[in-house]
């Protein structure tokens, strides 16, 4: 049976309200300060790498729309990561983050070091928004309905907690604060239009999920890696690498 607009539109938020990331032990050790530097520094670099297939995904999302205008709506995402002459962009600004936890930025874009579960999850991604029908992939980018609530924790606990953290380092996360919620009111009015029938509302749904699953995959995965207990695998970062020289940052 069809569930109205009201209705679907509140079990779409109710996934989030289960299976967000925000939930996860991690981010509850990396915003209550009680990551080391090192474990933060690993959040860093993995976390790198979903930003940075952001706009690859959005890039291969495009390349399957032959609505202008949808596509001119779309295209703003890219911009927002990879920047523009007036804006410098979300890879650019996580980059500034990664210098201020002292690591060396060109190690971090190198994607080296990056965690196997992390590299695979997040290529799941792109994957699945090249090869699903279009409307589970823009189901799939509604986790952006919770992102402002764990934006403004982060902050705040950031700025709490850590040396490094200030205007500068965190200037990702505030400017998340702007973008984001444009984004996802376009995305959640055309899932809502669109997902008329009791299949595509389960399609649409089970897309939200596989998302939220992408996001806690890559925290289990620092979290075994390098809190409970530390078991790095082969070919991921190890403490000590990839730094700044020191007085260069």
């Amino acid at each position: 049976m069809t569930a109205t607009r009201d209705a679907f539109e509140a079990r779409l938020r109710q996934i989030g309200a289960e299976r967000y990331h925000d939930r996860h032990p991690f981010h509850h050790l990396l915003h209550g300060g009680q990551c080391t530097p090192d474990q933060v520094r690993a959040w860093v670099i993995n976390r790198y790498y979903y930003q940075s297939r952001i706009p690859m995904k959005d890039a291969a999302f495009l390349s399957r729309v032959e609505d202008a205008d949808l596509r001119r709506i779309w295209r703003s995402r890219i911009e927002d990561h990879d920047g523009t002459a007036e804006n410098e962009g979300g890879i650019r600004r996580w980059l500034r983050l990664a210098q201020a936890v002292g690591l060396d930025p060109d190690y971090v874009a190198s994607a080296q070091g990056v965690l196997p579960a992390t590299r695979f999850a997040v290529d799941a991604y792109v994957a699945f928004v090249r090869e699903k029908p279009l409307l589970e992939a823009v189901a799939a980018s509604l986790t952006e309905l919770f992102a402002p609530k764990i934006h403004a924790e982060r902050i705040e606990g950031l700025l709490a907690n850590y040396a490094f953290a200030d205007d500068s380092s965190l200037a990702y996360f505030r400017n998340r604060l702007k973008e984001a919620p444009k984004d996802v009111a376009f995305g959640l009015k055309w899932v809502l239009d669109r997902a008329d029938t009791a299949e595509k509302q389960e399609a649409a749904a089970a897309a939200l999920i596989f998302k939220t699953d992408v996001l806690w995959s890559q925290l289990d995965a620092l979290y075994s890696a390098y809190v409970d207990p530390a078991r790095i695998p082969p070919g991921a970062w190890h403490p000590g690498e990839g730094l700044l020289a020191k007085g260069a940052a």
